[in-house]
């Protein structure tokens, strides 16, 4: 893993994954890359995690590309470019499809490839002092490879215009367009952040995951038969499952499930 993440494990199974080069401004590189989806995958694998938490270091959440990493993709041929940005797409599913809820905390600035990272998590708080920009036109470059989680999150109306015109955008702007879901003070996001963890401990984890794979089968789908047909095998599957069944019987009992510690 990369010397520039850390990852604590709390005892009620709440994962903090962070960002820790306040220096650089969390920039990413491609150690920092490949440090993030081992460390994703590790957690994703681990039983005694249930919810994980990406935060960030310093003034800012990532300020996109390093400086260094840039002047070395520069050089690079259009095949040695394309490795790169495979490496970059790979990250982006894997947080995306993180088989446990992922909650941001995000206490500062994002720009470029952290809007990806915060457009793949599921529960996304920020600071005020948060602020969003989509920067790669003025580079001469796009946001190919975030672009699908991006415009997944902000639609494809807001896409046309940030991606174009690379302006930076604040946090409650973000919230208005959907990549933010809640604005508190700097010093309460990761709090809150943590707080809705511990809450989502109280629902099944495979039916978490389970509910964002659907989300995903759904959205942008025309509604018809096969549509319907569909939802309705995931219902009929997941009430006969294991944890369906705990879960309704549990209800029925009026006592907790079994995935809630006491």
């Amino acid at each position: 893993m990369s010397h520039h993440l850390t990852t604590q494990i709390a005892a009620n199974g709440v994962a903090t994954l962070t960002l820790n080069n306040a220096e650089r401004h969390n920039a990413f590189d491609d150690h920092l890359i490949a440090g993030l989806i081992a460390a994703l995958e590790e957690l994703n694998a681990a039983t005694n995690v249930r919810v994980v938490v990406l935060a960030a270091a310093g003034k800012s959440f990532s300020a996109g590309a390093d400086l260094g990493w840039m002047k070395r993709m520069a050089s690079y041929s259009e095949a040695e470019n394309l490795a790169d940005a495979k490496l970059l797409a790979r990250l982006m599913h894997t947080l995306n499809t993180l088989g446990k809820p992922v909650v941001a905390a995000v206490q500062g600035p994002a720009y470029g490839g952290g809007v990806g990272l915060v457009a793949c998590c599921d529960m996304v708080f920020a600071a005020p002092e948060a602020l969003f920009a989509l920067t790669e036109v003025k580079l001469g470059l796009i946001p190919a490879v975030i672009s699908p989680y991006v415009i997944s999150k902000i639609g494809a109306s807001h896409a046309r215009r940030y991606f174009v015109s690379a302006e930076r955008f604040d946090a409650a702007t973000a919230q208005r367009i959907g990549l933010v879901h809640e604005i508190v003070p700097r010093d309460e996001v990761l709090t809150m952040a943590h707080s809705w963890a511990a809450q989502l401990l109280n629902n099944g984890p495979e039916s978490m995951a389970s509910a964002k794979r659907l989300v995903a089968e759904v959205a942008n789908r025309p509604i018809c038969e096969d549509l319907n047909h569909h939802c309705a095998s995931r219902i009929a599957v997941q009430r006969v499952s294991a944890e369906g069944q705990e879960g309704l019987t549990a209800f029925l009992e009026k006592r907790p499930a079994s995935w809630i510690k006491h």
